[in-house]
């Protein structure tokens, strides 16, 4: 599928009010499980996901709108929910998550992208050049990747009590 923004947004507007749906009020064993070391949990998805709010998606599409190649972007932290979440419940990152997420939807529409603007590039600092139609639509796969994500990670926390289902349940061996 070619990236439509119209069919985009769909998408970046559900994932908080999904994410609130699937976790919202779960008790911390599913919530702040993980699949072992160096892996995430939920919580960690979520933080993640609020960090990439303020760092990634609508600073390094205005910095394309704005100054294209010329300025590369700053390398993403990905770890830096680690730092930030610190101290906050769940229920805090999904709020500020959804309102994060609201403001950079309001944002992107706001700026009424032209297909002229959307093949704009910028620089990116592994990639090179990357096009802000590119960016758009990492950031979408990038929503529903850490769903699937949070999903496979909540359903490994019953891979042995589901005994010989198992057989069944492709997502436990991923």
């Amino acid at each position: 599928m070619e990236f439509d923004l119209a069919l985009a947004l769909p998408v970046l507007e559900r994932t908080p009010a999904t994410l609130r749906a699937l976790l919202g009020g779960l008790p911390p064993q599913w919530t702040d499980a993980n699949e072992g070391a160096g892996t995430w949990s939920a919580f960690d998805v979520v933080g993640h996901l609020i960090h990439g709010e303020r760092a990634d998606w609508i600073p390094r599409a205005r910095i394309i709108l704005e100054e294209g190649r010329s300025r590369p972007f700053e390398p993403f932290d990905r770890f830096a929910q680690f730092r930030d979440s610190e101290g906050k419940s769940l229920a805090e990152l999904l709020d500020e998550f959804e309102r994060l997420r609201s403001e950079s939807l309001s944002t992107l529409r706001s700026w009424r992208l032209t297909d002229a603007q959307l093949s704009l590039e910028g620089e990116h600092p592994m990639f090179g050049a990357v096009t802000l139609r590119q960016l758009l639509a990492t950031w979408t796969a990038h929503d529903v990747s850490h769903l699937a994500q949070i999903s496979r990670v909540m359903a490994k926390q019953y891979r042995d009590a589901v005994g010989p289902w198992r057989a069944f349940l492709p997502v436990m061996e991923r």
